[in-house]
């Protein structure tokens, strides 16, 4: 039986817009934008962001350079915020749901300091909740400095949950993720990014 439900962010709980936050850092004059940004995993001083190698103002000084300009933090933050297409409110309500419903709901998320610093304030949801609203906990890449797939973040999750890994579910968009935590006997499920999977999700906590 499942008792805590780990869930991604980008593709699960918002939808994910990769061309959008291409054409946000190629407004800021990065041109090779679509080498350096991926769905799932970020290359070079965007991948060292969210392994948590770098910190954000060290981000916003080597993009900086890379421009050729000053960029402000506020100017980086609206750049990563091009991934976030939409929050489906059909998703925040399951989250909430399944909290009243007794199971532990938590974030696995390789992810990174701009982006936690719009989700975890009163914008995220336009209701005026910040995305903790939602979760009793958040594992986080850049904190952790550990990034899915690595094994060693899920072996962490389980270590800090807890819990036995038949007992957890992951929730993830990324078919590499959601192999490497079978691997360790995590339970999982993976929805396409965007796709309704608040039906869904009930099969796979019977």
């Amino acid at each position: 039986m499942v008792h805590t439900i780990a869930f991604d962010l980008g593709g699960v709980i918002l939808t994910i817009d990769q061309p959008q936050a291409v054409a946000r850092f190629k407004a800021l004059g990065l041109d090779d934008a679509e080498e350096r940004l991926d769905a799932y995993t970020q290359r070079g001083i965007f991948g060292d962001l969210e392994h948590g190698l770098i910190t954000a103002e060290d981000f916003r000084r080597e993009l900086s350079l890379l421009v050729h300009r000053e960029l402000s933090y506020e100017e980086c933050e609206h750049a990563w915020r091009g991934y976030a297409k939409e929050v489906p409110q059909r998703n925040l309500d399951k989250l909430l749901q399944l909290k009243q419903e007794g199971y532990r709901v938590v974030l696995l998320s390789n992810t990174n300091p701009y982006m936690m610093s719009w989700a975890m304030s009163d914008r995220f949801d336009g209701r005026g909740n910040p995305l903790s609203h939602y979760l009793d906990a958040c594992y986080l890449s850049y904190q952790l400095k550990m990034m899915k797939p690595e094994l060693e973040i899920f072996r962490h999750l389980i270590s800090k949950e807890n819990i036995e890994p038949s007992k957890m579910l992951f929730v993830d968009d990324g078919p590499r993720n959601i192999s490497a935590a079978r691997q360790l006997g995590i339970r999982t499920f993976c929805p396409q990014n965007g796709a309704d999977w608040t039906h869904d999700i009930d099969n796979y906590l019977k």
